[in-house]
């Protein structure tokens, strides 16, 4: 990872793969694609068999560190969309500015919950705060 976490932030396990790195939590995912990336729906497929299995119908939440430049198939959203109705906050961690003006046109084909942090403890604290309210509203 690009960033320092304080040792009770480890994540439980670790991938790598062609796309990059994917570092699972108990209730969210954590992403650092590759420099060049190419998402889309097919190459995005190893993530998301981690994810479904790790999470299956369980709220959980999605942070992508977006340490390197890579490029997202915008029309293979809606599929994701579709496929992951348990994703209740995801959240982008930006390093430069740019970044986040990509970010708002890409929000208007995600129909999650998105919101840009700056580093890592506060995207993870909003991370968990929404999975908490989403896990009352499920209680109750």
């Amino acid at each position: 990872m690009n960033y320092n976490l304080p040792t009770t932030n480890k994540p439980l396990k670790t991938y790598t793969l062609k796309v990059g790195k994917i570092f699972l939590y108990e209730n969210f995912v954590l992403t650092e694609f590759n420099e060049g990336v190419d998402l889309n729906f097919e190459s995005f497929n190893d993530v998301a068999e981690i994810i479904l299995i790790s999470y299956r119908d369980k709220p959980f939440g999605f942070i992508a560190n977006r340490t390197n430049a890579y490029s997202i198939k915008l029309k293979d959203v809606f599929a994701c969309n579709k496929a992951y109705k348990n994703l209740k906050a995801y959240a982008i961690i930006t390093h430069h500015g740019l970044t986040e003006d990509i970010i708002k046109i890409e929000n208007h084909f995600f129909n999650f919950n998105r919101k840009i942090f700056r580093d890592f403890e506060s995207a993870k604290y909003w991370v968990e705060e929404t999975l908490k309210k989403e896990n009352n509203l499920v209680l109750q």
